[in-house]
C-alpha cells in the first residue's frame, strides 16, 4: 500500500491573508452574500451573477466547498439537481460578508453624492 502525501499547510504572515486565501477574489464575495439567505440551484446562482462564467462559478463554489464553506448537495433524478449551501463553518462568515454589504451600501452612497 502506497503512503499518502499530506498536503502542507499554508503559511500565511497575517489572518487576514488567511482569509483572503479562502474567500479572496472577484465571485466569492457574491457567492457567499446570496449562499447566506437560502438555498441555491447552480443556475440560480448564475443568474444572480450574470457576469460570472459557467467555468468560473463551478470552480469558486468547488473552492469554497474544498474549505469546508459551502455544502454541495446532489439529488439523483432526472435531470440530476444539485444545490448549495452555506455550512455551519461557512455561516461563521456572515458578519464579514454583511459588513461588506453596509460598506458597499455607504461607498455607492458617497459616489452618488461625488456625480
Amino acid at each position: 500500500m502506497a503512503a499518502r502525501k499530506s498536503k502542507k499547510a499554508p503559511v500565511y504572515n497575517c489572518p487576514v491573508e488567511a482569509t483572503l486565501d479562502v474567500i479572496g477574489g472577484k465571485w466569492k464575495a457574491l457567492i457567499l452574500f446570496w449562499l447566506k439567505a437560502r438555498v441555491y440551484r447552480f443556475g440560480e446562482l448564475r443568474r444572480l451573477i450574470p457576469d460570472v462564467s459557467e467555468r468560473m462559478l463551478t470552480q469558486q463554489l468547488r473552492e469554497l466547498e474544498g474549505h469546508g464553506i459551502v455544502r454541495r448537495q446532489v439529488y439523483p433524478v432526472v435531470p440530476p439537481r444539485v444545490e448549495y449551501s452555506l455550512t455551519p463553518y461557512g455561516r461563521t462568515l456572515s458578519p464579514i460578508t454583511e459588513l461588506m454589504c453596509a460598506w458597499g451600501q455607504k461607498h455607492v452612497k458617497r459616489l452618488a453624492g461625488q456625480s
